[in-house]
């Protein structure tokens, strides 16, 4: 008899869990049942990464920005430095120059007054005087401002600084590639050519 009752209650069970399973609707659902649950603590973190970059570019903006105006800046200086120097060396090659041909109007004024002099005198060696003062007058004015001619006692042909403008065959070989004689002085300009000299080369 009790085993029958516990037949009957299993039986009943079984059936009511049949009919939840075919009948679905006979159980309530909620939205709490299905819905997942969400945390709100990485929301907000997320959302405090995307203000957080987006303020790491405005600040790259700015200062993009900045150092853009900072380099048109400087490239209007160095403009302005350029056209200023550029002046500045004209105006120093210009005033050189006027330097030096005023440098040489004493030396024109000596010429003058020693042609004057030969008109009336006939005294040669005073005039041969009077030149020789005015070309050491001359030499040393040019040595002031860097021009000195070649050294004479180097004689042997430089194709730096010598121009053979004639070559003259001779029997001694130690005598070959020497300057026999000097047409033309070579001057020099702080250690640069100003002009070659004009020699004869002996081969």
């Amino acid at each position: 008899m009790e085993k029958n009752k516990n037949k009957n209650a299993q039986e009943k069970g079984f059936k009511n869990e049949a009919e939840d399973i075919i009948n679905p609707e006979s159980q309530e659902v909620t939205v709490e049942d299905v819905a997942p649950e969400t945390d709100n603590s990485e929301e907000s973190e997320t959302e405090g990464d995307v203000n957080s970059l987006e303020s790491q570019v405005e600040d790259l903006k700015n200062q993009i920005e900045k150092e853009k105006k900072e380099y048109l800046f400087l490239m209007a200086e160095f403009d302005n430095f350029r056209k200023r120097t550029l002046k500045e060396k004209s105006e120093i090659i210009k005033n050189a120059g006027e330097n030096v041909l005023k440098g040489l109007l004493p030396i024109m004024d000596d010429f003058e007054r020693g042609i004057k002099a030969a008109e009336t005198s006939g005294d040669s060696d005073a005039m041969k005087e009077g030149v020789i003062l005015i070309y050491n007058k001359l030499k040393k004015y040019l040595a002031q401002n860097g021009v000195k001619e070649f050294d004479p006692e180097d004689d042997t042909f430089d194709a730096d600084k010598h121009e053979a403008i004639s070559v003259v065959p001779v029997p001694d070989d130690s005598k070959k590639g020497k300057i026999l004689d000097t047409i033309e002085k070579g001057y020099m300009i702080n250690d640069k050519v100003l002009r070659h000299a004009k020699v004869v080369v002996a081969q």
